[in-house]
């Protein structure tokens, strides 16, 4: 047997093992249930990965409501594009990131308006999906009661799927979720000086 015979033996000696685990992995995992996603952290991509399972739910024909707490900009590739889905409804329900409001009674105020319609859709089953972009905010800085919201999303529609993202996410929502990824920064082009740039950050 030569030496490239010798790799390509092994190889697949390797993946039959890795199929073999993977379909005894797929075989277990036989229930199903509105999941809640929890996209957390201090890197970029939180709610692009969001708005990527929007885009997935939409392409099955599913609802979705998306609900943007914090950000006040109406100007998004997404929102342009996902806004003019049928089956997708889109808020935009912030004054503005924190640092430019500037005024905690305002944030709430605000927040609580927004939490009115998010809410709402967590209690209509005609939703498969419901994108709480940026809640966790809301609840690492007490804009919002955090028993009422965390009771609220786990009294939802069984079969209704959950995504919340933003950084810092309480200790509680992630107990509470199914699937929590923690997404960091390795680089960013905003610490060298380059601005937000269309169809890549906004």
């Amino acid at each position: 047997m030569t030496p490239e015979e010798k790799k390509n033996h092994y190889h697949k000696i390797r993946m039959e093992r890795k199929k073999a685990q993977i379909d005894a992995s797929i075989a277990r995992a036989d229930s199903e249930k509105g999941l809640l996603l929890v996209i957390t952290g201090n890197g970029k991509g939180k709610s692009t990965s969001a708005f990527g399972m929007v885009a997935r739910a939409l392409g099955h024909g599913q609802k979705v409501g998306v609900c943007q707490f914090i950000k006040s900009r109406t100007d998004t590739g997404e929102e342009a594009f996902f806004k003019a889905q049928p089956n997708c409804e889109w808020h935009v329900l912030g004054d503005g990131f924190t640092w430019e409001t500037q005024n905690r009674d305002q944030d709430i105020a605000t927040s609580e308006r927004g939490w009115a319609i998010a809410s709402n859709m967590l209690q209509d089953p005609s939703y498969d999906l419901v994108v709480l972009d940026e809640l966790t905010y809301l609840l690492s800085y007490d804009y919002l009661d955090k028993d009422l919201v965390l009771n609220t999303i786990s009294e939802r529609p069984g079969m209704q799927h959950v995504v919340v993202t933003g950084r810092s996410a309480l200790d509680e929502l992630r107990e509470l979720a199914d699937t929590v990824s923690e997404i960091k920064d390795e680089k960013h082009a905003y610490t060298s000086g380059i601005k937000a740039q269309k169809g890549i950050d906004f």
